[in-house]
């Protein structure tokens, strides 16, 4: 059914396969068109899947593509021009580097004395399976980028042909005979469109070129050559940004919601509001929708990923407990939740990585990846969304307690119900983690600290929701009690994997953002320590009165 509703749009919006973006190619364990292997190289390399020269203002952007291919033609232009990114200050330091400046020329770089010792520190470090630390994390990228560079400037990287008895795909630099012709054609046309004024967008002789090579690969490879409907519908992806357009879509339903919550009486910003956050929920879906076809797997196997999922998950619990109870706020908090991971997916590319990935060996079961992660991090949306729900009735008592009073009771009835939905989510996953683990590894629970961190999280959540049930805690309790509470939601979906780095879940590690992470936690104990305090003074000199 998906197949052929994505198969639809691909057939409603024209796409055909023209030019080099659509060139398929094989990189990093999967089939990929040309233009997504361009934008992850020069997102690596450069930081940003389009590029404009730093010293030359005024200058045109151009396309990954566009670029990646004349490091294969030119490198020599290349290896004097400041493109390479080196973003940490201690690798630049260690380098002795002009600190003012983010971007170098490979050759200075490479020319740099102090170079081979940063790499031999970090080879002893690998061969002593250390956990890099974050300079050697960036010296690892810079790594990265010197190999992929040179091997893409050689003709190695790009692998454009398969091959009858192997599974790997031939490099340009492999090709022979007809097809060493073949690909010449594409390079001549690619240069004689650049001496045009059009450029290569425009090249009807390069979009031939890439045609003619395409078809003749289909005739002699039909089994191993890419399946074009979906080089089509990744590169349809990667031009349209679903999940951009969904933040931007969401903000303007929330900022309808707002107004409607100002003025009561007004419910055509309110019907508004359902209509934009209705389309917003469909473009996530399209987009993961996308990325499941292309992937062939649930779109929930990294961090970027569940990060998604989450936004998803937690506007489709407010949407529902909205429907049901007629709160305002509720929804109001999902969409606020719901835009703020979209935003933070969108603008952190560098921590949270979108390209798509083959899964590893312990992941290749799609029905336990679909029930066990799926509803893990279903329950991270909804304890995100009772944390956002603290968040606002902490708001409310700081304003007026009396006067929003209602809002208040509200926001707490909210708060208990999403703490419930996140509980049986929470439980149900934790379980149905230890099955998978049993199957994969052979045990059901071992205390790796992703399982002890789910646990740790599973008994925090029972704990507030029994002490709200025997009257230890109220109103301000649960609010309170969602805002720290979800400190172990974080420790257990972003810090086991991006902090600790340790246990048997190492297909999700991952690195960066943990000053940001650290300093959202801080805020909010400061934040609730405030309300706190405040709310205490007040009460104190009503007393006096």
């Amino acid at each position: 059914m998906l197949k052929k509703t994505l198969l639809f749009v691909l057939f409603s919006l024209n796409l055909q396969a023209q030019g080099l973006p659509f060139l398929p190619v094989q990189d990093g364990g999967r089939l990929k068109p040309f233009d997504t292997f361009a934008r992850e190289s020069l997102k690596l390399v450069f930081g940003s899947t389009t590029y404009r020269p730093m010293n030359k203002n005024g200058a045109s952007k151009k396309e990954a593509w566009e670029v990646v291919f004349t490091w294969m033609l030119v490198p020599q232009e290349w290896e004097k021009t400041p493109f390479f990114l080196i973003r940490h200050s201690g690798v630049r330091e260690y380098l002795k580097l002009d600190k003012k400046r983010l971007y170098y020329s490979p050759q200075e770089i490479q020319e740099n004395e102090r170079l081979p010792l940063l790499m031999q520190e970090l080879q002893t470090k690998r061969s002593q399976r250390e956990k890099l630390n974050p300079f050697y994390q960036a010296a690892q990228t810079l790594e990265n980028q010197l190999l992929l560079f040179h091997a893409i400037a050689m003709g190695a990287a790009i692998r454009v042909l398969p091959q009858r008895t192997r599974d790997s795909w031939l490099a340009v630099n492999e090709l022979q005979g007809e097809w060493q012709e073949r690909f010449q054609k594409i390079t001549s046309a690619f240069v004689k469109s650049i001496q045009k004024e059009g450029g290569p967008k425009n090249s009807v002789l390069l979009e031939q070129a890439v045609s003619s090579f395409i078809k003749e690969a289909q005739k002699i490879f039909p089994k191993k050559y890419a399946d074009m409907a979906k080089i089509r519908l990744e590169v349809h992806y990667n031009s349209f940004h679903p999940f951009m357009w969904a933040w931007i879509v969401l903000l303007v339903g929330f900022l309808f919601l707002v107004f409607s919550l100002l003025s009561e009486k007004s419910s055509w910003t309110y019907k508004s509001a359902w209509g934009f956050s209705l389309l917003g929920m469909a473009l996530m879906i399209y987009g993961m929708g996308i990325r499941v076809f292309l992937a062939g797997r649930p779109p929930v196997s990294n961090m970027y990923e569940t990060v998604i999922w989450v936004s998803f998950g937690t506007l489709l619990f407010g949407m529902i407990l909205e429907k049901i109870y007629k709160y305002k706020i509720i929804l109001l908090a999902a969409q606020v939740v719901s835009i703020l991971c979209l935003i933070i997916s969108d603008l952190s590319p560098a921590v949270l990585d979108p390209s798509l990935q083959p899964l590893q060996p312990v992941l290749r079961d799609t029905f336990w990846l679909t029930t066990h992660v799926l509803i893990i991090t279903l329950s991270y949306a909804a304890f995100f969304l009772a944390f956002l729900l603290g968040d606002l009735v902490l708001v409310y008592y700081l304003i007026s307690e009396e006067r929003f009073k209602d809002r208040i009771k509200q926001g707490v009835q909210m708060i208990y119900r999403a703490m419930q939905i996140g509980v049986v989510l929470v439980a149900a996953g934790t379980i149905l983690g230890g099955i998978w683990a049993d199957y994969s590894w052979g045990r059901f629970w071992g205390w790796d600290p992703k399982e002890t961190w789910a646990f740790i999280t599973l008994m925090g959540y029972l704990a507030v929701l029994h002490a709200r049930l025997i009257g230890l805690i109220r109103e301000l309790g649960m609010a309170v009690s969602a805002v720290l509470a979800f400190s172990l939601v974080l420790m257990a979906w972003y810090g086991v994997n991006f902090v600790l780095g340790a246990g048997l879940h190492t297909y999700g590690f991952g690195a960066g953002g943990v000053e940001y992470v650290a300093g959202f936690v801080i805020l909010h104990v400061l934040f609730v320590t405030y309300v706190l305090s405040y709310r205490h003074f007040r009460k104190k000199q009503e007393m006096m009165r």
